[in-house]
């Protein structure tokens, strides 16, 4: 099954690929991914992928655009070297928060994403958590659409839930957090919020029990950490002992390590979709993607369904 299965990577989560191919089976592929002196991205496929199934991993993260045109260049150099089928695993999908209209003369650039992808080369893409179930939708190709909640679950279930109340940090996410609530049975509550800018929000109010519980907040991503903090702040005036957040991708910037550095959430738990450094004093607990994202690879190179993927064992 293996022989025409390859697997390549650009830059932005080498250690995640080698992890998803120590899974799969198979090497990591050979690949040149470099930039001229001047900023522009250069690719080469050192080896021969004439007819093979192609997966190249990249998650669109910080650097967002050079990331991007790695993907892009990657996609373009495997199609033109007849690769029979190139899927694009974007373990973080970026620009997804810009997936509407919502002001005057502004882009829908998770569209537009979708469409330089598509026509960059890729045959279908493979994701975790998109900001916005509708931009699968966006695509003219199949999208596979994995959710981070196996993993984070098989981690939650050992911790004590007899206190415990699930938190959305905003309405936005509460159908997130009650599909949490609902397998770890505990109760759930949400977060009235006000982003004031681009990195501050502050927490307004609440709906939910916390005096003497322990809190857990769940999210699909962060970046400056602000949205969880002052929730985080919120929930503790409000009586909560300690609050957790149990986020799909941590994309933190130095902003949001600061934050977290000042302890008012008592740990951070994120995945591996894109590389997160854990910093001495600031609890963060990263858990991988890679089984999920290696059976997936797994499944589709096998024409085999990946729906089983989505079954959380252990409940």
């Amino acid at each position: 099954m293996t022989d025409s299965l390859k697997i390549f990577c650009g830059n932005s989560n080498i250690k995640l690929a080698k992890e998803i191919c120590d899974y799969v089976g198979v090497p990591l592929g050979e690949a040149t991914v470099n930039s001229f002196p001047d900023g522009e991205s250069f690719v080469r496929i050192e080896e021969n992928v004439r007819g093979s199934d192609v997966f190249i991993i990249q998650s669109t993260c910080n650097p967002a655009n050079q990331n991007l045109m790695e993907l892009f260049i990657m996609i373009d150099a495997a199609k033109r070297a007849s690769a029979n089928r190139i899927t694009a695993v974007i373990p973080f999908y970026g620009y997804a928060r810009q997936d509407r209209k919502d002001q005057p003369r502004v882009p829908i650039t998770s569209k537009l994403v979708a469409n330089l992808l598509v026509s960059a080369g890729a045959s279908r893409v493979l994701t975790v958590d998109l900001h916005a179930q509708q931009i699968q939708g966006f695509f003219d190709i199949p999208v596979d659409h994995l959710y981070a909640s196996p993993v984070m679950l098989d981690y939650l279930k050992e911790i004590d839930r007899e206190k415990l109340t699930l938190f959305s940090p905003d309405v936005g996410g509460m159908k997130m957090a009650a599909a949490y609530a609902n397998f770890l049975k505990v109760p759930i509550g949400y977060i009235a919020k006000r982003r004031t800018d681009a990195e501050t929000v502050e927490a307004t109010s609440l709906v939910g029990d916390t005096e003497g519980r322990d809190i857990l907040i769940v999210d699909d991503m962060t970046e400056t950490a602000g949205t969880l903090c002052a929730a985080a702040a919120l929930l503790k005036k409000h009586g909560a002992r300690k609050v957790y957040a149990a986020v799909s991708h941590g994309v933190l910037n130095e902003k949001g390590y600061q934050r977290l550095s000042e302890g008012v959430l008592d740990e951070l738990i994120t995945t591996n979709t894109t590389p997160v450094e854990q910093k001495e004093g600031i609890p963060i607990t990263v858990l991988s993607v890679s089984k999920l994202l290696g059976e997936a690879i797994k499944r589709i190179h096998g024409n085999e369904s990946v729906t089983g993927l989505f079954e959380i064992k252990g409940f």
